[in-house]
């Protein structure tokens, strides 16, 4: 039975107010917002990203940095996080009512937190550092300039990532469902469908494998698949966008519903949901198709191992399709934004029983893996060791060592949810290669990277989530210093700030140093222009002589000396 217009319109109106309910279960007007421009969004929660989803919303900053971020109430500083990667340079404040927020990328703080921080860090003589407030430390007012925008952590552009985590348990939740607004009045955009074979016997189109459905927009702005012909136990996933006004990102939709002849049997919506289990992300997207084609298709089916509690599990289809021959099936996926705005994807299908002419050929070695049992294999002095439940399903892995000494670990197209261990056996090298040493991970099987790589006396072994072809290199080249905006013996009493530039060309750099008159200075990393920096007015220098000393090591214990005079008052 397919669902009369006037009786689907009733249900979206039912639907679009159950969105305006959601928002009453938080408070609505405690939190402002927390920069005084435009709130213009490059991303959304609960945005699909590589491993997890997003936590919180990312702000635009005009394209600039050191823009005013106010605390949202008031609160109490009780974490701060200075990373190189991450977040970057980022503040947590307690709020009395139950919940923390969040900001990250920042450029640098107000002066009490810039202080207690940087005190901090000579204590312990280190750029990256944790700290943990006590609810006296930094009280702070609701409106209080707390830091100032920026792009630290990585290889990020100027914004503000800004989140609202629920205090006693750090579940991030949509800053979105607390009152803060941006103007959106547009419908989010489906892209690309494809129907799924999903039982043994299942084809779609005479095939077992996925297929690609054409669509085509409608005058009313809906979209109709082209008729699917399949039997056998079927589902449907998509890709799809979210726009807001002001912007051109493609961001992140709220919740995606699946009816099947009106009635849904399909929800998930991302109000809110923990860390601990955003790796499953992996199975709600066709991991293989994001891995080879670098698209991400929303799968609008739960499978059987996967834990994300983004679902409405109430339906006991999950978004499973049995179609029978002989019978006609009605299928329509919406996607909605968090103010109401949805796109709605009609898919006609009609079963029909053939012969499958493009099977599942499913690969054997001898290797396979319960996925529920730990496994472990050895061959050629390579030792690859799996945790139970490490992969979602059984398979035959495929393990390879080749004659160029690379190792191949399956396929980087499987989605796996903990780490493994791969151990080489370096018996065979000196002492003094093995310093140089390291494991090396092939990004899309072409170009080497450092694997993080623990050294024993025998074997090297790295803990690692990647599938893919793994090597044993060699470097023995140290890293690059040179000084970026100044010369040797030259006087910088006019300079505020010291720059050198760092580089290496192959294991990385794992660790810096600097010092000025024999102490240690605060440097701080720029990855984007590869440039350490540091800050005069961090310490007052006594004399007008001083020698500037900076170490750089790589991660294949190769190191860097540099080393200049200069003249200050």
């Amino acid at each position: 039975m397919i669902l009369p217009k006037y009786f689907l319109s009733i249900f979206l109106l039912f639907v679009s107010l159950s969105f305006i309910g959601q928002t009453n279960k938080y408070p609505q007007n405690y939190f402002q917002k927390p920069m005084d421009i435009p709130i213009i969004l490059s991303g959304t929660f609960g945005e699909l990203r590589s491993n997890h989803f997003h936590s919180g919303i990312d702000i635009k900053t005009q394209q600039r940095e050191g823009l005013k971020i106010f605390s949202v109430a008031d609160g109490y500083v009780s974490r701060i996080k200075i990373s190189n990667w991450g977040y970057g340079k980022a503040v947590y404040i307690t709020h009395p009512n139950g919940y923390t927020s969040v900001y990250g990328h920042l450029k640098k703080f107000n002066t009490k937190i810039e202080t207690y921080l940087k005190k901090k860090q000579y204590e312990k003589e280190s750029y990256s550092i944790q700290l943990f407030p006590n609810a006296e430390e930094l009280p702070i007012s609701k409106g209080e300039i707390i830091a100032f925008s920026g792009s630290t952590g990585g290889f990020v552009g100027p914004h503000l990532h800004y989140e609202i985590r629920e205090t006693a348990t750090a579940t991030p939740i949509n800053p979105m469902l607390f009152g803060l607004r941006v103007a959106d009045s547009k419908r989010p955009s489906i892209n690309t469908l494809f129907a799924y074979p999903l039982s043994y016997e299942a084809q779609v189109h005479q095939s077992a494998k996925p297929v690609h459905i054409n669509i085509t927009s409608q005058k009313d702005g809906s979209l109709l698949a082209d008729t699917v012909m399949a039997s056998g136990t079927i589902g449907f996933g998509i890709n799809v966008f979210d726009r807001q006004n002001g912007a051109f990102n493609k961001n992140g939709i709220y919740s995606l519903e699946l009816l099947l002849n009106g009635r849904k049997i399909y929800q998930h919506k991302v109000e809110k949901f923990s860390f601990s289990e955003s790796k499953y992300i992996n199975l709600l997207i066709d991991y293989e198709r994001y891995k080879t084609h670098k698209q991400r298709i929303q799968k609008c089916f739960i499978e059987s191992n996967n834990k994300l509690s983004i679902y409405d599990r109430q339906f006991p289809e999950l978004g499973y399709i049995e179609v029978e021959g002989g019978k006609s099936y009605n299928v329509e996926i919406i996607a909605r934004d968090l103010d109401g705005n949805y796109s709605k994807l009609t898919i006609p299908v009609v079963g029909k029983i053939a012969p499958i002419t493009l099977p599942k050929v499913e690969e054997t070695t001898d290797y396979p893996i319960e996925a529920t049992a730990f496994n472990k294999f050895i061959k050629d002095g390579v030792t690859v060791a799996f945790p139970k439940n490490t992969f979602y399903k059984d398979l035959f892995f495929d393990f390879k060592v080749n004659v160029d000494g690379t190792t191949q670990i399956h396929k980087p197209t499987v989605p796996i949810h903990k780490s493994f261990t791969l151990t080489f056996d370096v018996s065979k090298y000196n002492a003094e290669e093995r310093k140089h040493l390291f494991i090396a991970y092939y990004n899309l099987n072409r170009y080497p990277t450092y694997s993080n790589t623990n050294k024993k006396e025998n074997t090297f072994y790295s803990k690692t989530k990647k599938l893919g072809k793994y090597a044993l290199l060699s470097d023995y080249k140290a890293p690059t210093v040179t000084a970026s905006n100044f010369k040797n013996e030259q006087w910088l009493s006019k300079f505020r700030f010291l720059k050198i530039k760092i580089k290496d060309d192959l294991s990385g750099i794992q660790s810096y140093r600097g010092e000025i008159d024999g102490k240690w200075i605060l440097l701080e990393w720029n990855l984007k222009k590869g440039i350490l920096v540091y800050d005069f007015n961090d310490k007052k220098l006594s004399g007008t002589k001083h020698q500037l000393k900076v170490y750089v090591t790589d991660n294949a214990n190769n190191t860097k000396t540099y080393t200049a005079t200069f003249y200050r008052k």
